[in-house]
């Protein structure tokens, strides 16, 4: 069974040369997710690393990385054997699905995971709200700036994170009074763990400041070198257009910061209805398609 350690803020330097391998996979292989999402754990093994998680009250393995592809994937059908679980493999880019086919062919059936397809945009779209298409999203953002005039946009740091950390409460109070069979608690925890270790896992973010008190924040950190992994983004919803300009301001943060920075890959939209449209309404230049797969003689639905 493989020695599997949870993913740790101050262990960066070891696992950044593995994850650099992912190239666009997607945000799965961002390291602060590894480290604030879910219990996610990792292992070197093979000169690759390789992934087991649980997440969400599933069990599964993210497509490992490395060169030796056939000898780590033969690693977690053995783990999964012992474990006495499943093997279902997750992540996968549909190039990773025709070699996994090529490396085994006929062993395994391949899935498409809609909701697990990352929105990936174009940062100056985002930064600029030009033409037609934005045109609603520009009026949200002139008309949070006009109702909010002294409004400033500020890097969160620690002389503010106490004030962010305010309204986050705020924001999950009045979700929370919303839908009080709602499941927030993960969420919750994910980002306490990040506002915590924003040094150690590269974060950074805006906030929306009127006064000491903040309106909207966002948080991010660099996936490739051209894209940034934006991981939350919350804006309290009684300040109408506050999404419209927290999205804008990081995208002009960026900009301005990172002149290499080309894309803002905004996650997925876990299947929710309501997450996919208000996703697709910011006019994504791709989606980055995954797909799972499983041993076809163990496989059922996900």
């Amino acid at each position: 069974m493989i020695s599997f350690k949870p993913f740790k803020p101050d262990e960066r330097e070891l696992y950044e040369p593995y994850l650099a391998l992912a190239g666009n996979m997607g945000c799965e292989y961002s390291f602060a997710n590894l480290c604030i999402w879910g219990r996610q754990q990792g292992a070197i093994v093979e000169e690759g690393l390789v992934f087991f998680s649980q997440f969400n009250q599933k069990t599964v393995y993210p497509f490992p990385l490395g060169a030796n592809k056939k000898a780590l994937v033969e690693h977690l059908m053995e783990d999964a054997r012992e474990r006495g679980i499943a093997l279902r493999l997750t992540g996968l880019l549909a190039e990773d699905c025709r070699e996994l086919y090529t490396l085994f062919p006929g062993k395994f059936r391949f899935h498409n995971a809609r909701s697990d397809y990352d929105y990936i945009y174009n940062v100056e779209d985002l930064a600029n709200l030009k033409g037609k298409a934005y045109q609603s999203k520009r009026n949200f953002a002139n008309r949070f700036q006009k109702n909010h005039p002294d409004c400033r946009v500020v890097p969160i740091e620690e002389e503010n994170r106490a004030a962010v950390e305010q309204m986050l409460e705020a924001w999950y109070a009045s979700r929370q009074e919303k839908d009080p069979q709602g499941d927030y608690h993960m969420e919750k925890a994910a980002l306490r763990k990040a506002l915590s270790h924003m040094e150690e896992l590269k974060l950074e973010g805006v906030a929306l400041m009127e006064e000491n008190r903040v309106l909207a924040m966002t948080l991010g950190s660099r996936l490739t070198e051209d894209t940034v992994d934006v991981h939350f983004e919350k804006a309290l919803e009684t300040e109408e257009g506050a999404y419209a300009r927290i999205n804008q301001a990081f995208a002009q943060y960026l900009m301005e910061k990172y002149p290499a920075v080309r894309y803002l890959n905004r996650e997925d939209d876990m299947g929710l209805e309501g997450l996919r449209k208000a996703k697709l309404s910011y006019h994504p230049v791709c989606l980055t398609e995954k797909y799972w797969a499983c041993l076809k003689d163990e496989c059922y639905d996900y």
